[in-house]
C-alpha cells in the first residue's frame, strides 16, 4: 500500500434536518433562541408514558425536487430520502460541485443505528394483513445500511467509495472520523459524513420505554403540560432522554482541495479518540470513555488546557450525565470549572445514530459564529454545581478548539476535536 499523505482536513459544509428544523439553517436559528423541539407523538399510535418525542417539523418527502409519488412509495425506510436531502442540501453549503473531476474522488459515509425498521415495519403488516405477495421487492435494499449513500450518490453523482458506519449512538462521530482518515491518507480527496435516524415507530419507541432509556412523563412532572421541557441534561430532575428523528451530513475536504476548487473552510478535523468499553450492554465505562478522549486530544497534538467548549453527548439520563462529567473532571481536573459544557440534546433529543453528526454540526457553526448553543430547561444539581452547563440560554463566547463526546449502546466511544479557521 502507498505511504498516507498526512494531509489535513476541513470541514466545508453541513446540512441537517432535527426536531428544530427540516434544514440546518432552520435547525441553528431556532437552537441560538433556546428553543425545543418535542411534543406529543404523532407519527403513530403508542400506548406508553414514553410518548413525547422529537419529529422534524413539516417533512415532507413528497415537496423535494427529486422526488415524485413512485420515488417515496417504494423508498419507505425514512432514512433513504432523508440521507438524500441532507447530502444535497450539504453539497449546495460547502460550494462543492460534483462534476467528473470531484465525483469519482468523492466519498459518502453516513451511518445509522437503526437502519430501516421502518420499512422492515411496513411490510411485515403487509404479510400479515395483505399476504406474502404484497411484501414490496424495495424491502431488502430499504433494509440495507449503505443504500442512503448510493442513492444519494445517484442523485449528485460522486462515485467514491460508500459505506455505512455502526456505532449505534457515536454512529455520526465514527463517519467523520473515519472520513478524515480516508482523506487524511489519500484514499479520496472529498467525504460527505454524518447519520441519519427514522425511528419513531411503535416498537422503538416502546423498547426504549421498557428498558427505562427514555422518560416517562407522569402528572407532576414538568413536562406534563408542557413538552418542551422534557430534555434536561445535567438537571436535577433528569429523568430519561427523549427519543427523536433527524440527520446531518458534513462536507469535508483535503487542505489542498480548497484554494483549487475556490471552497471555504469553516472547522478543521483536528483529533480522533475511539475505544470501547468491554462492560456492558447499556452502562459506561469510565476508564475507556476518558481514554478516548485523551487520545483525542493527543490526536489533535494539542493539551487539555487549549479546550475551551465540550460538546457534550449529554442524553438526560441521570447516570449517563453524571458519569460523562466524572470522566470530564478526570481529563481536565480543576480546569474543568472554566469550560463550558452544554448539550444539543436539550433542545433536540436523542437521535440516536445522527446525533453526533448533528451536534459536530452546530458545535462548528458556533465556533464560527463565537456564540456557545445552551442546555435549556436547565435546574442546578447540587453533584454539578462546579460544571458550567451554559443554562437556559445562548452565550456569546469565541473558541478555537472544542471536544465532541459520543457514546453508544454496546459500548461504542468516539471524541473528535474540532479547531476553528
Amino acid at each position: 500500500m502507498k505511504a498516507p499523505k498526512n494531509r489535513r482536513v476541513f470541514v466545508i459544509g453541513y446540512g441537517a434536518a432535527t426536531p428544530l428544523g427540516s434544514t440546518f439553517e432552520k435547525t441553528w436559528q431556532k437552537a441560538l433562541r433556546g428553543e425545543t423541539g418535542f411534543r406529543k407523538i404523532s407519527r403513530c399510535r403508542v400506548n406508553t408514558l414514553s410518548n413525547v418525542v422529537g419529529e422534524i417539523p413539516d417533512w415532507d418527502p413528497l415537496s423535494l425536487d427529486f422526488t415524485d409519488r413512485k420515488e417515496v412509495y417504494n423508498w419507505n425506510a425514512g432514512f433513504v430520502i432523508l440521507t438524500m436531502a441532507l447530502c444535497k442540501e450539504a453539497l449546495e453549503h460547502s460550494g462543492l460541485e460534483i462534476n467528473e473531476e470531484t465525483g469519482p474522488r468523492t466519498a459518502c459515509l453516513i451511518g445509522s443505528a437503526l437502519n430501516g425498521c421502518d420499512a422492515f415495519r411496513i411490510a411485515m403488516d403487509n404479510y400479515l394483513n395483505k399476504g406474502p405477495f404484497k411484501v414490496s421487492p424495495y424491502l431488502l435494499p430499504n433494509l440495507c445500511a449503505n443504500l442512503p449513500a448510493g442513492k444519494a450518490g445517484m442523485l449528485t453523482g460522486f462515485t467514491g467509495p460508500i459505506f455505512s458506519p455502526q456505532g449505534a449512538c457515536a454512529t455520526g462521530n465514527y463517519a467523520i472520523g473515519i472520513g478524515a482518515r480516508m482523506i487524511r491518507d489519500g484514499d479520496c480527496d472529498f467525504a460527505l459524513v454524518g447519520g441519519a435516524d427514522t425511528c419513531l415507530i411503535p416498537e422503538i419507541i416502546h423498547g426504549f420505554a421498557n428498558m427505562n432509556a427514555t422518560i416517562k412523563i407522569v402528572e407532576g412532572d414538568r413536562a406534563f403540560h408542557d413538552p418542551a421541557q422534557a430534555s434536561r441534561p445535567f438537571s436535577i430532575d433528569r429523568r430519561g432522554m427523549v427519543l427523536s428523528e433527524g440527520g446531518a451530513v458534513l462536507v469535508l475536504a483535503a487542505e489542498e482541495m480548497l484554494p483549487l476548487y475556490g471552497l471555504k473552510a469553516r472547522a478543521e478535523v483536528q483529533g480522533v479518540g475511539w475505544s470501547s468499553d468491554a462492560h456492558h450492554f447499556t452502562l459506561p465505562n469510565p476508564e475507556t470513555i476518558i481514554r478516548a478522549i485523551r487520545q483525542a486530544i493527543d490526536d489533535a497534538e494539542i493539551q487539555p488546557a487549549d479546550i475551551a467548549y465540550v460538546s457534550a453527548h449529554g442524553t438526560s439520563t441521570s447516570k449517563g450525565d453524571l458519569t460523562e462529567i466524572d470522566c470530564l473532571r478526570s481529563v481536565f481536573g480543576k480546569a474543568l470549572e472554566k469550560i463550558p459544557v452544554s448539550s444539543n440534546k436539550s433542545q433536540i433529543g436523542h437521535t440516536l445514530g445522527a446525533s453526533a453528526a448533528i451536534e459536530a454540526a452546530l458545535g462548528i457553526e458556533g465556533m464560527h459564529r463565537g456564540r456557545l448553543l445552551p442546555t435549556v430547561n436547565h435546574i442546578p444539581d447540587p453533584a454539578l454545581a462546579d460544571i458550567d452547563t451554559v443554562p437556559n440560554q445562548a452565550r456569546r463566547q469565541n473558541y478555537e478548539f472544542f471536544l465532541s463526546n459520543s457514546f453508544g449502546f454496546g459500548g461504542t466511544n468516539c471524541c473528535l476535536i474540532f479547531k476553528g479557521v
